[in-house]
């Protein structure tokens, strides 16, 4: 068995444990993310790792014609894209200065009183 796995060990292979690396390694980093912040938390190098991870298994399903796997990684990029896409929006609006009120001109003030 272990001569058939060293076989089948190419470029692809590689590609594909790499890009498995990266999909499981994103558990690592959300669980340490969580256990220091006391709470579950889902840290933005989740979604890239599972965006890489993802992308690379895709690539190497495709590569080795394996419609179960080209079926799983197909769709859920798009998932990890999209929150992606929220937390940037999330951050530009962080970023962006809360418009002040500007005090009533003293004229009004008296009017109102």
């Amino acid at each position: 068995m272990l001569e058939r796995l060293l076989t089948n060990l190419d470029l692809w292979a590689l590609l594909g444990l790499a890009a498995q690396g990266a999909f499981t390694a994103r558990f690592v980093v959300q669980w340490i993310a969580s256990e220091r912040a006391g709470r579950s938390v889902i840290p933005v190098l989740f979604w890239y790792l599972s965006l890489v991870g993802s992308v690379g298994l895709l690539v190497y399903s495709l590569v080795r014609a394996d419609p179960v796997f080209i079926l799983a990684y197909l769709f859920n990029n798009f998932i990890y894209v999209r929150n992606l896409m929220l937390l940037r929006a999330e951050k530009q609006r962080q970023a962006q200065p809360v418009p002040v009120p500007e005090p009533a001109p003293a004229s009004q003030e008296r009017q109102r009183g």
